[in-house]
């Protein structure tokens, strides 16, 4: 009998034990489940965070005084196809250019022949055609210098067209337009520039204000959908210049013998 107590004794010890280890292994296992569904709700939150950073990077603006703000103010004096327009409007030739402030093509075209695109249009035999554009804001840092520079250079232009040549002019003159895949120029540095070419201070106070940031964004696609496919291009009459751009005097060469 006592044998049997014995046993009896051990058997109950050992299912006791069993339970408590079933008992231990599901507690364990709930105790998993619960930091397998806090695990995955913080990185449901750590995706949607970085989601929210990519977004403000891709649609705003950062450091260097600049500004995220958009507007969709429309220029009073563009062509039909969008671009801002100077000079005489029944000049025998129209220039059209579409460039884009950090395109350094741009930089090289306008550096060779800009003084004597200006001082055609200030003779009257041509009418200019300025479409700027704003596809390089990627290679801006973050910063979105084509869009803020282009911006700038439409609101310079719709209130003072001469001052609006200038300034176009600066925003490409040697030791001025910045490289490619650097931060561009702050609000503070376009101010300046647009100050310096004889902008009235109230358009140079509405700059960091962006009021036509979105037009740009908006002529930018409808550029590229009419089958611009870079920048510089350059239209003499509507037709594509094929000399070489870099070179000075090509453009007033191409002005005089379309009969300017």
């Amino acid at each position: 009998m006592a044998t049997n107590k014995k046993s009896n004794s051990a058997d109950a010890s050992r299912r006791a034990a069993l339970r408590a280890q079933q008992e231990a292994a599901r507690q364990k296992e709930k105790r998993n489940k619960i930091l397998i569904r806090v695990a995955w709700g913080v990185g449901a939150v750590a995706i949607i965070s970085l989601i929210a950073v990519m977004i403000f990077t891709l649609t705003g603006t950062r450091g260097n005084g600049n500004t995220a703000t958009v507007g969709n103010r429309t220029p009073s004096a563009v062509s039909n196809d969008g671009a801002l327009v100077f000079g005489n409007t029944n000049a025998k030739v129209t220039l059209t250019v579409y460039s884009d402030p950090m395109c350094p093509y741009c930089g090289q075209f306008e550096r060779a022949n800009g003084d004597d695109i200006v001082k055609a249009v200030q003779a009257g035999r041509i009418q200019l055609q300025l479409h700027p554009l704003a596809f390089l804001d990627q290679m801006s840092r973050g910063t979105q210098y084509s869009t803020r520079a282009s911006n700038a250079l439409v609101a310079v232009s719709d209130a003072d067209p001469e001052a609006g040549l200038r300034f176009y002019q600066s925003l490409y003159a040697a030791g001025t337009q910045p490289e490619e895949n650097s931060s561009g120029l702050t609000d503070d540095q376009l101010a300046d520039l647009a100050r310096k070419a004889g902008a009235h201070e109230d358009v140079v106070t509405s700059l960091k204000d962006q009021n036509y940031a979105g037009w740009v964004k908006d002529q930018t696609t409808k550029a590229f959908d009419s089958g611009i496919t870079g920048t510089p291009t350059i239209r003499i009459n509507g037709k594509d210049f094929t000399g070489d751009f870099r070179s000075p005097g090509a453009i007033e060469q191409a002005i005089t013998q379309a009969g300017a």
